[in-house]
């Protein structure tokens, strides 16, 4: 095989990992959302740890091997309460971390780290790389369905093909679809709902939840706890948005190596599935008032969530 076979290979590879790493169907210097305050920790939680969390308030990623690390606290709920800092963390993939990036999570008080990528994902993109004595928890969301062909479509500079399965507004339409799987697709909902007991069930040491890209599955979830926890709607979703300011660099990136490689006549083709869009998300939304009326129905009827377990979120994570 020719070298630049083997490059667009490797290169479809990374796309669709981490790119194209929706399931089922570049930091910057300052806060793009201005919702990125810090917060105030847990009064059990060791205050260094609010401290290092203080990053997100210029719009930086907490870790240097990930670009999307992100403190779920420091949100205003809807009656003037504040979501801790220092217990939630959400990522993308964490498999290239660096020495640096353990010792901050040592330091965070991560001790447990929920993956939502599946084993294909992990297979291609590498597993977590974790500090010694802490094991992610394989929490598989969605499979590969809805894009099949676009890897190979890619590799083999076939813009036919991309523009077959991406163009006219399909990327777009599979991301929508793809958002309302979560709220249909039942495992979808038991991985959040188990990853939503988790949270419930800890003590004063952090949960780490990430994908591949920290957008899509990382998005609703954080969607899903920040709700629970009386967060308005619109700082929620300016919250979900920050990731295009997060992974804006990255994302840049990819498009150009895809232009310079000459594997795809447009590159912008895939532009929607690499960033998070409103309407991706209202498609999850208005899923959850088709079919259960409210979202307090949908934690309770479709993840199975009880009184006591939304309670035990409002009382371990708003100060």
């Amino acid at each position: 095989m020719g070298r630049s076979c083997v490059a667009g290979a490797a290169l479809a590879v990374a796309l669709t990992t981490v790119v194209l790493a929706a399931p089922v169907a570049g930091a910057t210097e300052q806060c793009p959302t201005g919702v990125c305050a810090p917060g105030r920790p847990a009064a059990d939680v060791p205050a260094h740890r609010g401290a290092d969390t203080d990053t997100t308030s210029v719009g930086r990623s907490l870790l240097q091997g990930a670009v999307n690390v992100r403190d779920v606290g420091g949100h205003t709920t809807d009656t003037g309460r504040e979501v801790r800092r220092g217990l939630v963390f959400r990522a993308d993939a964490l498999n290239k971390l660096t020495d640096d990036d353990l010792t901050t999570l040592s330091r965070l008080g991560v001790e447990e780290v929920v993956d939502f990528r599946r084993p294909g994902e992990v297979e291609d993109g590498g597993a977590d790389r974790l500090p010694d004595g802490l094991t992610a928890t394989s929490r598989p969301i969605g499979n590969a369905g809805g894009l099949e062909g676009l890897r190979d479509a890619i590799a083999t500079g076939d813009t036919a093909k991309q523009e077959e399965i991406l163009g006219d507004g399909r990327a777009a339409a599979y991301m929508e679809n793809t958002y309302r799987t979560f709220v249909t697709d039942r495992a979808s909902r038991e991985q959040f709902a188990a990853t939503l007991r988790d949270i419930a069930a800890g003590g004063k040491e952090a949960l780490l939840y990430h994908c591949a890209g920290g957008k899509d599955r990382t998005g609703w979830m954080t969607y899903l706890l920040l709700r629970s926890l009386s967060v308005p709607e619109s700082t929620v979703e300016k919250d979900y948005l920050a990731t295009n300011e997060f992974r804006g660099g990255s994302n840049d990136q990819v498009i150009e190596q895809l232009r310079k490689s000459g594997l795809m006549k447009d590159p912008e083709l895939v532009r929607p599935i690499m960033e998070a869009r409103l309407d991706y998300l209202h498609a999850a939304t208005a899923q959850v008032e088709a079919d259960y009326g409210t979202l307090d129905a949908y934690l309770k009827k479709g993840l199975g969530l009880d009184d006591a377990t939304l309670a035990r979120l409002q009382e371990r994570l708003v100060a």
